[in-house]
């Protein structure tokens, strides 16, 4: 099973960016904990981030056939993108939409997700964690 991991704008600046809301935990820490998460389950994992809609819509098309899930937390494009919508009901593959904060919480343009609606679940608030329980929860869903 392999699980690839999707991240949208700014997401690059963790640590750094609102640590108050964000933690102090870089992105590259991130990844690190996922990959021992993922190795420890069985599971494959891939990592993407970017601050650009359409190269994440083509990475949502690119795992077609070569993903069994995906973890996308889409940050600012949460609110703002049916194009990440569509790539994920397109590609028909199992998402997990993940929050680092909980939106719901935030800003009230912050509580409208587009994503959503294309995804088995969603988890938001937990911090960084949520990104290992999106994990689990795809885990689930797959059968691993």
């Amino acid at each position: 099973m392999r699980i690839l991991v999707l991240n949208g704008p700014n997401l690059n600046l963790l640590g750094m960016r609102e640590p108050e809301i964000y933690g102090r935990e870089t992105y590259a820490s991130l990844c690190e904990r996922l990959t021992r998460v993922c190795e420890a389950a069985g599971v494959g994992v891939e990592f993407f981030q970017s601050n650009h809609e359409g190269v994440l819509v083509d990475r949502i098309q690119e795992a077609r056939g070569h993903f069994d899930g995906i973890v996308i937390n889409p940050a600012a494009y949460t609110h703002t993108s049916i194009a990440l919508l569509d790539a994920v009901k397109a590609v028909g593959i199992p998402t997990v939409e993940v929050h680092i904060s909980d939106p719901d919480t935030r800003e009230p343009f912050r509580r409208i997700s587009y994503i959503r609606a294309a995804c088995i679940a969603t988890v938001k608030g937990k911090g960084l964690s949520g990104y290992e329980e999106a994990i689990k929860i795809l885990c689930r869903h797959l059968g691993k």
